[in-house]
């Protein structure tokens, strides 16, 4: 018996009525995403980041050569509102992980680019991120990741057409 199973037999004892199912689907998926996030947090904080800041870096760096952006499509790519991106773009250019420079399609505005301090960081966090997530991953077999990640893709699709309607 796992925690959920506990919470769903007391449930189960003192409201019989209760389709519970849901519960412990549900119940599963955010005590594993809850695992998969400490666990992600010390790799990230092993080369001084937290999630927002190798979020940002990750999405400069994977949206390839120059590798900036403008902050727009940051908040597009990471879903942060605008105060939230101006607020992690600031800590990243004191910490000198990305500058920002005049948009030459936009004189008004800006990009923010990865300086060579934050390409070689992310690019030093992005494998250990890798690494620990094969690590965790390991938990079930291959050929289970792959039903699992398919069920989830499933799962999420129907879970963000159910919640964009309302």
């Amino acid at each position: 018996m796992d925690h959920v199973d506990k919470i769903v037999a007391q449930w189960a004892k003192e409201r019989p009525d209760l389709d519970t199912a849901p519960m412990a689907l549900l119940g599963r998926l955010l005590r594993a995403s809850a695992r998969s996030s400490q666990a992600t947090g010390k790799t990230f904080a092993r080369f001084g980041l937290n999630s927002a800041a190798f979020d940002v870096l990750a999405t400069l760096r994977r949206s390839g050569a120059p590798y900036r952006l403008s902050p727009g499509a940051l908040m597009d790519m990471t879903m942060v509102t605008s105060g939230t991106m101006t607020n992690r773009i600031d800590q990243l250019v004191k910490a000198g992980l990305v500058e920002r420079i005049k948009n030459p399609e936009d004189g008004r505005g800006f990009l923010v680019a990865l300086t060579d301090k934050g390409f070689d960081l992310i690019d030093e966090a992005v494998t250990a991120h890798t690494e620990t997530q094969a690590r965790l991953a390991s938990a079930l077999p291959e050929k289970d990741q792959v039903a699992l990640t398919a069920l989830l893709k499933k799962f999420l699709a129907g879970l963000e057409e159910k919640t964009d309607a309302e």
